[in-house]
Order: C-alpha cells, then structure tokens, then sequence
C-alpha cells in the first residue's frame, strides 16, 4: 500500500458513504484511478466490508461528560463504597471508578439535555462529603472500543 491507499483506508474508514469523487479530489487522483485502487484493495482483502456506526438502542443521550468528584479527606476511604453505591441510583451515570490522585472519583454520564446534566450535577452536590465537583464534557469522540 503506498501513501494514495493509505489516504483512501483512512478516508473510508472515517465515512465509508464519501463518494469516490469527494475521496478522488482529497487524494489528487481521478475518479478512475480511484475507483480501481479501490477495487484493488477489496480484492487484496483490505477492505473488507462498509459499515455503518449506529447509536445503541438503549441510548438517546447527546450529552455525555466525566465527572471528577473530590470528597472530604477524613472520609474518602472509609466511605467510599457507600458514594459508590449512592451514586450507582443516580440514572444516566454508565460507570464510577475510584481513582488514585487529587480526584477520588471519576464518573462518566450520558444524558438526554444539558439540563439533565445539570439534575444529576445537582444530585451528586447533595452528598455532604463532597468537596469539589469538576464537569469535563465530552466535545468529540474520536474512537470508542468497547463498541
């Protein structure tokens, strides 16, 4: 594969629907060209199908955001099994990991609206332990492998 195939994968690979003139005029090679470098990489079993990336069906959220939750020192050991088990009710908040550092805890949340967001925001600020509460929200996912 030289760098025009590589260029190709790569464009396929990121939207296997672009149309061979959109990928023939990225690479600065003919449609022809193009078409036939294609079909030589199906044929050498490079490509080896399209495929569409679809939301879960169980999943409508178009918010997702990590929050780094800081608890009152004293506290975080002894009772760290007790947020996690508050938390886990919380709707929208896919997973919780205890985490070494400045931050004790790290969730990651899907969630239907900012305003969503914000209710669960709202709900973890009543747990009286929590210090600090940090929102990173998530502007693009640029791969994910658990898919």
């Amino acid at each position: 594969m030289d760098k025009f195939d590589l260029q190709i994968v790569e464009i396929l690979k990121q939207n296997a629907r672009a149309s061979v003139s959109d990928i023939a005029r990225h690479v600065n090679l003919s449609r022809s060209a193009v078409t036939a470098r294609i079909q030589k990489l199906e044929n050498d079993k490079v490509i080896l199908g399209y495929h569409a990336q679809v939301a879960q069906e169980d999943s409508q959220a178009v918010v997702q955001a990590y929050l780094a939750l800081k608890f009152d020192m004293s506290s975080t050991t002894q009772y760290c099994e007790t947020y996690a088990q508050r938390i886990y009710k919380i709707d929208g908040v896919k997973w919780c990991h205890a985490i070494s550092g400045e931050t004790d805890m790290m969730l990651f949340v899907e969630a239907p609206s900012m305003q969503k967001l914000n209710q669960i925001r709202d709900e973890l600020q009543t747990i009286p332990e929590l210090r600090h509460l940090m929102t990173h929200t998530v502007l693009t996912e640029f791969f994910n492998t658990s898919y």
